[in-house]
């Protein structure tokens, strides 16, 4: 029965998704391991057997409004390119290890390799569950790196309590739509939960909203660093023209 039902998702997703349009973000992307540091990056986990490493439902479309915000060749979105398969999503924590591990290597490696850089990440269905399950074992450094994370239909609402364990809960949003039942803690697939690039929206403003906030806070931080330069040269020339004054006076 439970093979069936997402089988059955499978087909109807596929059926359903949202009518072709012109769109910045394909189904796959990868625009940070091909690509390198922008002042954006996205890192995104799509729903069981979505196509590429994007998906078609919210991935793309969520993807597009962060770059119509702050610029096509300013954000990298990267697909997590994990199986996406079906049976994980029956496991504890609502997918597996390999899973779990490669968005935690790509997440890591933007916060080693792009210090400049503002890190948000997101994810559908099986997908929200891949964020739960990397985000929480990530190193506190790495963590306080993301700025924000966008869950749609995430299917481990329930069993986490509606957030991300050990992760700040105002840097997390999730979105489920009504009727949605495996927000509430199944595996039934109804068509609410293919019905998420509606939302795609609402999800993007949250997370412009908190890359804006971290920019800010960056631009603070640079320029504090930059005064406290400024002050500090200027002292080390005091303390030179002091001494220059002592000696010439003895």
């Amino acid at each position: 029965m439970y093979t069936k039902t997402l089988l059955s998702f499978a087909l109807v997703s596929l059926a359903i998704a949202n009518p072709i349009q012109k769109r910045k973000t394909g189904t796959t992307e990868n625009e940070f391991s091909q690509g390198g540091c922008r002042d954006v990056l996205f890192a995104w986990a799509r729903g069981s057997t979505e196509a590429g490493n994007m998906g078609n439902i919210v991935g793309p479309p969520t993807s597009d409004a962060i770059k119509a915000e702050f610029g096509e060749t300013n954000v990298a979105t990267e697909g997590i390119d994990y199986a996406a398969a079906l049976l994980p999503n029956a496991l504890p924590g609502g997918t597996d290890a390999k899973s779990k591990k490669l968005m935690q290597d790509t997440l890591n490696a933007m916060a080693t390799q792009c210090p400049d850089s503002v890190i948000v990440a997101g994810g559908y269905s099986q997908g929200a569950a891949v964020n739960h399950r990397a985000i929480e074992e990530l190193p506190a450094q790495t963590q306080d790196r993301i700025a924000g994370v966008i869950l749609y239909g995430d299917t481990q609402n329930q069993q986490d309590n509606a957030q991300i364990s050990g992760f700040p809960p105002e840097k997390t949003m999730i979105i489920c739509a009504d009727g949605d039942a495996v927000c509430d803690g199944t595996l039934t697939i109804l068509p609410p939960h293919l019905s998420y690039g509606a939302n795609a929206d609402e999800g993007a403003a949250f997370l412009n909203q908190q890359i804006a906030q971290a920019m800010a806070a960056a631009k603070l931080r640079k320029a504090k660093r930059e005064a406290d330069e400024v002050a500090k040269r200027a002292q080390d020339s005091m303390k030179k023209m002091v001494k220059r004054t002592v000696e010439f006076v003895v």
